[in-house]
């Protein structure tokens, strides 16, 4: 009897050892090596489909460019007008943040406008799902078939008979051409390839859930992330009601867009007004609050901003960062401290952006500082007032891209005015509506906290 090979797969890249060894030679990464079983097979389960051609372009129907609905339209803002047929979708998340309800209720949109729909589950029973099915929606007489199965190519098998396919989860997932345990790399990636197989063949969109690792990136191989099309992330705090669906790949559209959801007993509920939900309207004007006139992708997002400045305790001042990138921060406080002269050593700093959103644009700098200097000067800013733009190293306003949406919006929401760096001295002219443009920290601190230079 021929003994089986033993190969340790790095969990981060999939990069192959013959031993084990603490760093991993292909990303660099420390103890991700995991021993796994690999058994050679001469003839493979899925066999090529050797009996495709390459066909002209212009004789490609259009059948295979038509978008399909997924029956909301925060989902099909996201994918850029919706589903690509033969798509290979990847959702990913914490636990329990809602990929399997979100997938779940457009799965019962999508089969209540006529399309067959197949939820191929490996972590519940179809009973465990008819439940939350029937939470979601009353109606069961639909084209929504339920599949209890962990083997990929089963699961392949009777996708090909059905418009839409959902794979919950990947990582549940295994395949008979590898003996090793499911959720590891080397299964991950194999029943991966036997999904998109099926996919791009049978112009089938599959979508896969996925999970995410503790320091927040998609658990098994990067190349998992490289062979879909698109790439999905629900974000939100587990605590808090809204639920954010970001897109970081799509190769049918932009990246970037969101859609933005309520968490109720019901399921996920679109939010049709998403700035509403992430502005707290206070009675009075508070020191360190800031309304930050964000866009995340072709939609304006207006978020709030709240900093906090203590009297510190202690010999090392803390910075307690939630929403913003700490490293970030931490070098807009340093430009607070050179280039406009405020004291912070001594000041314990707490940040926090309103209602869970993690803010990675660079044009929010603008609103962190003045929050800060708010807080630390007790000034309260105007509510009345969005800000927006990127600080330079030297204390310098630079000019922010596609401005004008971002005014256009504030005047729709009821601001009154708006705090931008001027370009080149000029700003964009809304009619009826104020925007002032501001070439340094000191004009923008003389403009929202009445100080001087």
């Amino acid at each position: 009897m021929a003994k089986d090979k033993v190969r340790f797969v790095c969990q981060s890249c999939g990069h192959m050892h013959l031993r084990w060894q603490g760093k991993c030679d292909g990303c660099g990464e420390w103890n991700t090596l995991v021993e796994e079983v690999v058994v050679e097979r001469k003839e493979p389960n899925i066999k090529r489909y050797s009996a495709q051609r390459p066909v002209p372009l212009s004789e490609v129907g259009s059948e295979h460019a038509e978008r399909i609905s997924s029956g909301y339209s925060e989902i099909d803002r996201v994918f850029g007008g919706g589903i690509m047929p033969g798509s290979v979708i990847l959702v990913a998340g914490e636990p329990g943040i809602g990929k399997s309800t979100l997938l779940l209720q457009s799965a019962v949109a999508m089969a209540l406008n006529g399309l067959k729909v197949l939820y191929i589950t490996g972590e519940e029973s179809a009973g465990q799902v008819k439940v939350r099915a029937l939470r979601l929606s009353r109606q069961c007489e639909i084209n929504l078939d339920l599949l209890a199965e962990t083997s990929a190519e089963i699961a392949a098998g009777f996708a090909i008979d059905y418009n839409i396919v959902i794979v919950d989860s990947i990582q549940s997932m295994a395949s008979s051409a590898l003996e090793s345990t499911p959720g590891n790399v080397a299964q991950v990636r194999q029943c991966a390839s036997v999904f998109i197989e099926v996919a791009k063949k049978h112009n089938i969109p599959i979508f896969l859930i996925g999970h995410v690792t503790k320091s927040g990136v998609i658990a098994g191989p990067r190349v998992l992330e490289h062979a879909v099309d698109v790439v999905l992330t629900l974000e939100g705090d587990r605590f808090s009601e809204l639920r954010i669906l970001r897109t970081s790949k799509n190769r049918f559209g932009g990246t970037g867009e969101i859609g933005v959801f309520s968490m109720a007993s019901e399921g996920l509920v679109e939010v049709e007004n998403p700035s509403s939900a992430f502005i707290n309207h206070h009675k009075e004007p508070v020191p360190g609050s800031v309304i930050f006139a964000g866009l995340e992708g072709a939609r304006p997002l207006f978020v709030e901003i709240q900093a906090l400045a203590s009297p510190t305790a202690y010999s090392s001042p803390q910075r307690v960062v939630q929403g913003l990138d700490p490293r970030r921060f931490m070098l807009l406080m340093a430009i607070l401290e050179r280039r406009a002269g405020f004291q912070l050593s001594r000041q314990d700093l707490f940040i926090n952006v309103v209602g869970g959103v993690s803010l990675a644009e660079r044009t929010s700098d603008l609103g962190i500082a003045l929050a800060v200097a708010s807080s630390v000067q007790d000034i309260p800013i105007s509510p009345k007032i969005a800000v927006f733009g990127e600080i330079g190293l030297t204390g310098e306003l630079r000019s922010t891209p596609r401005a004008l949406p971002r005014i256009k919006e504030a005047a729709r929401l009821g601001f009154t005015e708006v705090l931008m760096p001027s370009m080149q001295g000029k700003v964009p002219k809304v009619e009826g509506f104020k925007v002032s443009g501001v070439e340094d920290l000191f004009g923008a601190f003389a403009n929202a906290l009445g100080r001087k230079k």
